[in-house]
């Protein structure tokens, strides 16, 4: 007889951004039991919330799954770390902490695409709204702690009962930067210069413009999934249960007396034996769900451990194919990004950036000082301070690219800052054609999947790669920056046809950490779906996929708070079981 202790309603894979969220919402129900099951260890190590501290969880086993990509004929050969957070509150965790949504059109395109005008983004703004504490307060566009969204006014909507155990406003922190840096303003001029309009919201449906990013922080502390949702509401609720340090194995599939194939539970390893929790929670058979939120490379991992997914592959490794499913995997897009680096030079060195600003102890003693007193300054700062979306070509119908610039410079990630002063001002192609895969490599549930992005694997991609080095050259060379006499370190003034360029961007560009799509919804016409538009997979009940994954196309920004999103929505619909 199962143990009574491991069967629950609500199984959800993955302490992230979406499980964490969910975990929130589907506890909410007093009378529903919920597990969260997260491969990693508990948000107590201190660097995950300072701020500048991803630069210590990045790479550390300790919050980090230490992903690598395949050589990528793209990259000119080259292997880039993909770092995922390993740890709760998942990438959210460790990431850049920019409160980015993308543009309308990206949601609007998810509706066409799926058939489903539920994903258009008049319907998905009120579900960033609802979880949004904005600092500004609440308007159209903005949501806030003291105000009721829509959806909480709504009496005849069910999700309102959900949410009443909150009061009213959001638990998701956004706030201004708590630091600005002249050279960081002097861009952003050039920018103004070069044509790029000045903007103070990058979240309005059309984030075309300069400005500095909103982030995700409270009072100068990183504000992760794990805090906003989970603590501490979830930990004092006698119906939710957490297991940290327990990672997924694969998912209990069981044929029905009509020959269906239903997901009833999880096996896991918890460092000592390996358990079965069940999503089914009554004598009488009563169906729960399994949800998996373990990201885009985790999920399509899992579901293809589990017997769901291309057939070839899964025969390949001496797995039984539960289900065909030639998408679980597929369809894996990112955004690219192309670091150009300017030294600069001014009258007072220290100050200038952040290069020599750190130089020396007393410069690091400054800093540390600085953020222990005001929590502002460097050790309050995200990975990129200053944004801007514009076009990479006059004929372009939308912004199609992204700028993260910092008042820094480095050869690579990881590595020392250089000794002189220096802005970074890295772009990325918002709307990649390219697209690459996730694929198990074994049967074995601890060994990592194959991550092959295929980077600049098609020629409009490599021509935006150009295209868009040429825009920063235009920005630079604008008047605004002259004073500093910035000086083209990488990737050198020597490289200027489309063909250098863009074999240049495969030398020097990385990720920026947005893995998306590879269990995308669609249509049930779309062979290649994995889960339909309320992410329900496709041919095995009881089982949906809430993540980055199910994006069938990237938003054009960073992709952590339209995963938000996507668990909102996916928590009204698990509830109303549709």
């Amino acid at each position: 007889m199962q143990d009574a202790s491991l069967i629950f309603d609500y199984v959800i894979i993955g302490g992230g951004t979406a499980g964490c969220l969910l975990a929130n919402r589907l506890s909410a129900d007093a009378s529903k039991r919920v597990l969260m099951i997260e491969a990693g260890r508990k948000d107590d190590y201190h660097w995950i919330h300072i701020p500048v501290g991803y630069l210590h969880c990045i790479g550390n086993p300790r919050t980090d799954w230490l992903y690598s990509t395949e050589p990528d004929a793209g990259l000119n050969g080259r292997s880039l770390r993909y770092p995922r957070g390993k740890t709760l509150g998942g990438s959210s965790s460790i990431n850049g902490m920019i409160y980015m949504r993308g543009q309308a059109r990206d949601y609007d395109q998810w509706a066409q695409l799926t058939g489903d005008d539920d994903w258009r983004w008049d319907r998905s703004l009120p579900h960033f709204k609802l979880h949004e504490d904005h600092y500004k307060g609440a308007d159209a566009l903005h949501g806030a702690r003291g105000t009721a969204p829509a959806l909480m006014q709504d009496k005849t909507n069910p999700y309102q009962q959900t949410l009443r155990h909150r009061g009213s406003g959001g638990e998701w922190r956004i706030e201004k930067q708590r630091l600005r840096w002249d050279i960081l303003d002097a861009f952003a001029e050039a920018a103004q210069q070069a044509g790029i309009p000045a903007t103070t919201d990058f979240n309005r449906g059309n984030n075309e413009g300069v400005g500095y990013f909103e982030v995700n922080q409270k009072n100068g502390w990183r504000w992760n999934t794990a805090k906003a949702f989970l603590r501490p509401t979830c930990f004092a609720r006698p119906n939710f249960e957490l297991w940290t340090n327990a990672q997924v194995c694969k998912l209990v599939i069981k044929r029905q007396t009509d020959g269906s194939q239903r997901c009833t539970g999880v096996e896991v390893w918890t460092g000592q034996e390996k358990v079965v929790a069940l999503a089914t929670r009554d004598s009488a058979g009563k169906a729960g769900e399994v949800i998996v939120c373990a990201g885009s490379i985790g999920s399509p991992q899992i579901l293809q451990l589990s017997g769901i997914g291309p057939g070839a592959l899964l025969q390949q490794h001496g797995i039984a194919v539960v289900q065909d499913v030639p998408g679980v995997g597929a369809n894996l897009q990112d955004h690219l990004q192309i670091r150009s680096v300017y030294k600069v030079q001014g009258d007072k060195k220290w100050g200038l950036s952040l290069n020599t600003m750190a130089d020396s102890l007393w410069g690091k003693a400054r800093i540390g000082l600085e953020y222990a007193f005001k929590r502002t300054g460097p050790m309050s700062m995200a990975p990129s301070q200053l944004g801007a979306f514009t076009r990479s070509a006059p004929d372009q119908p939308y912004p199609n690219i992204e700028y993260h610039v910092q008042p820094l410079s480095l050869e690579a990630f990881g590595e020392p800052l250089h000794s002189f002063n220096a802005f970074t001002a890295s772009v990325c192609n918002l709307n990649p054609t390219s697209r690459g895969s996730v694929h198990i490599q074994s049967p074995r549930f601890e060994d990592a999947p194959a991550i092959a992005p295929n980077y600049l694997s098609t020629a409009q991609d490599r021509q935006v790669a150009a295209d868009s080095l040429r825009v920063t050259r235009r920005i630079v060379g604008q008047p605004a920056l002259a004073k500093y006499r910035p000086e083209e370190f990488k990737p050198g003034v020597q490289f200027q046809t489309d063909e250098e360029l863009a074999r240049l961007a495969g030398d020097i560009a990385t990720t920026i950490f947005h893995p998306v799509g590879t269990t995308k919804m669609g249509r049930a016409d779309d062979p290649m779906a994995v889960v339909d538009s309320h992410l329900r997979v496709r041919g095995v009940t009881g089982l949906r996929v809430v993540d980055a994954g199910v994006m069938p196309l990237i938003t054009s920004g960073n992709t952590n708070s339209p995963t938000l999103m996507i668990a909102e929505k996916a928590a009204q619909w698990i509830q109303a079981g549709v």
